[in-house]
């Protein structure tokens, strides 16, 4: 006899009150979970898919949604059969974050940023046991450690603003996970991890699932994550739910068209084998992927001859940017975070250079460095022939039209207050390029030329979906005609479906326009797509750079190969979850002052394939 779903939704339905009527934002979905069974429900955004989980933890109403419609059956730990849908606000804080436990996707939103790591956990721990602080400080120490976080006892200590995106994740991961939940909703969990702590993760949410018998509803954009987690898979499209089958089956056999055009969109490791030049990402083809006014963005095919030699425009020669520890009353610099330590590389025009590495291993910080958003602690940055770090203020605000940042959050680089019109034109105006009926042919351009309507001009960045918002920053930032664009996971927080159009249109930017892109992502198979050469990071260094070719057929350095080892497979008959893998052992960039760090030096397994000689 098949065990009784934990959670049984029924005809659910979720409205949102507009000036223009009710829109509902979900519509009549039913599906069940079973204890110890994963279901992934995927989609594109604005499918409903992190509504229908809101809604599950009654959040939705603090967002300006109402349930209309349905029932969500919860079984209690005592046994008693609890309607989530009409059940009263004060049960529902007794089973949220105790039975019931959320991930959110955007960390920094659902840490406090006044309070720190380890005050933030233990209340979270204490509010639903009856353990002692001391206990509960113990019981956050060892969730930390479990997540893989270096230095736990300093983590504690620190504010989520002190932590990297891929760190606070960690952090909100294992605050769900505190109370050993019999529900688990992960809402995008992974995305801003990765590939070796994902897998990390993902195999401690499939231990608790078995160990544990938690029921485990998981939200992703990965199908890669899906096929390696899920029991069964629910598809979501515009609200409803469009497919649903084992996960064996919505990969090998799927009935729906559009989740044949989901799995046609997955990038898969392996895929540019033998291939000299980067292709487009293949393209949703069911429907309009973000709104019947949108035409998604064509996959145009690229020359797949050997490339010409082209200008070296980018030279990073030893950047090295450390920040300092201050500690005491005097705040005394006692140690130094070695973010970026000695990094060296080169970049031609209309070429990507990708960086991949763990959250925290520097690459973000290195970009920022070049643009000098983070002022490097020494080394030379030459762009067109100028070294970056010994321009005045006058002259590096000069300099900045030929080099600009796409930023992996599109909402928190966009400001909510001014019309998209205004923030395209923005820097046209700072830098008192056009004005008047040419500005606003030029704006009207470079949003035909993000493939953007030319009505959304007059929409706040709300008004947007994500994909959408991303193309308004792609086109802010083409404003000025740039030669470098450092692209810091511009598509991490986007689903398939809109991640090929935007990486199709920065390929199709670069082959018209000859930009080169600095490519900084975690995401292995994006990388293998788009990249001309690679470059891996590891404790602030690069331990291995070389053509994609090299690096991903022959890749040299232990940290790659671990890397590589880590990528999730878009196949559930290849699972991996729970093998035993070789992940080389954590260490911290963190030096005393006056350390004697040594200067990176390097093994030329081929012309231009370097390793980092340990």
């Amino acid at each position: 006899m098949p065990e009784q779903p934990l959670i049984s939704i029924r005809h659910l339905q979720i409205g949102f009150p507009t000036h223009a009527g009710e829109i509902l934002g979900v519509k009549d979905v039913s599906f069940d979970i079973a204890p110890g069974e994963c279901v992934c429900v995927v989609g594109e955004s604005g499918s409903g898919k992190s509504v229908s989980s809101l809604s599950l933890m009654r959040l939705v109403e603090f967002g300006g949604g109402r349930i209309l419609g349905g029932n969500m059956l919860f079984r209690r730990a005592n046994g008693e059969i609890s309607d989530l849908a009409t059940i009263d606000m004060k049960s529902m804080r007794k089973i949220r974050g105790n039975e019931i436990g959320m991930i959110f996707q955007e960390p920094m939103t659902a840490l406090n940023p006044v309070f720190t790591i380890g005050r933030q956990l233990v209340e979270a721990i204490r509010t639903h046991t009856d353990l002692s602080s001391a206990a509960a400080s113990a019981r956050a120490l060892d969730l930390l450690r479990q997540m893989q976080l270096s230095e736990p006892e300093r983590r504690m200590k620190q504010y989520p603003h002190e932590l990297s995106g891929g760190m606070r994740q960690r952090v909100v991961i294992a605050m769900a996970m505190a109370c050993e939940p019999r529900l688990l909703i992960c809402d995008e969990p992974t995305t801003a991890l990765d590939v070796t702590i994902q897998a990390e993760i993902l195999a401690l949410i499939d231990r608790l699932k078995r160990e544990h018998g938690t029921a485990v509803m998981f939200i992703t954009h990965d199908m890669s994550v899906v096929a390696q987690i899920a029991d069964r898979v629910v598809v979501m499209y515009r609200g409803e739910k469009v497919d649903e089958g084992p996960v064996q089956q919505i990969f090998a056999a799927p009935r729906h068209p559009y989740t044949k055009a989901l799995l046609a969109a997955v990038p898969r490791l392996g895929e540019m084998r033998g291939k000299t030049a980067p292709e487009p990402m293949p393209g949703i083809e069911y429907g309009a992927t973000e709104g019947a006014t949108e035409t998604p963005v064509p996959a145009r095919a690229r020359d797949q001859a050997p490339a010409v030699a082209r200008k070296v425009l980018l030279d990073v020669k030893h950047l090295t940017t450390r920040f300092p520890m201050k500690k005491g009353l005097t705040r005394k610099t006692v140690a130094n975070v070695h973010a970026v330590e000695d990094v060296s590389f080169t970049l031609n025009a209309g070429e990507t250079l990708s960086i991949v590495g763990e959250s925290g291993c520097g690459k973000s910080t290195c970009g920022r460095s070049i643009l000098r958003l983070v002022e490097p602690t020494s080394g030379q940055v030459w762009l067109g022939g100028r070294d970056v770090l010994m321009q005045t203020t006058p002259e590096l605000h000069e300099m900045r039209r030929s080099m600009q940042m796409i930023f992996q959050d599109p909402y928190a680089s966009l400001n909510p207050q001014l019309k998209l019109f205004d923030q395209v034109a923005e820097p046209l105006r700072n830098y008192g390029v056009l004005s008047g009926a040419a500005l606003q042919a030029r704006v009207e351009a470079l949003f035909e030329r993000a493939r953007l309507p030319a009505a959304f001009a007059g929409r706040y960045p709300h008004e947007l979906s994500g994909g959408q918002r991303q193309r308004v920053a792609i086109a802010r930032a083409l404003a000025l005609d740039p030669k470098l664009i450092i692209a810091d996971e511009a598509v991490s927080a986007l689903d398939v479906s809109v991640q090929a159009q935007v990486l199709n249109l920065l390929m199709e930017l670069q082959e018209d326009l000859g930009i080169a892109f600095l490519f900084i992502s975690h995401d292995m198979s994006v990388v293998e797509r788009i990249s001309h050469r690679v470059a891996v990071m590891y404790l602030g260094r690069i331990v291995e750079i070389g053509t994609r070719a090299e690096i991903f057929e022959n890749p040299s350095h232990p940290y790659t190969k671990a890397l590589l080892g880590a990528v999730p497979i878009a196949d559930p008959a290849r699972r991996s979850i729970g093998e035993a893998r070789h992940y080389l052992p954590l260490r911290t960039p963190i030096h005393p002052v006056g350390a004697d760090v040594p200067m990176s030096s390097y093994d030329e397994i081929s012309p231009g394939h370097l390793v980092l000689r340990s």
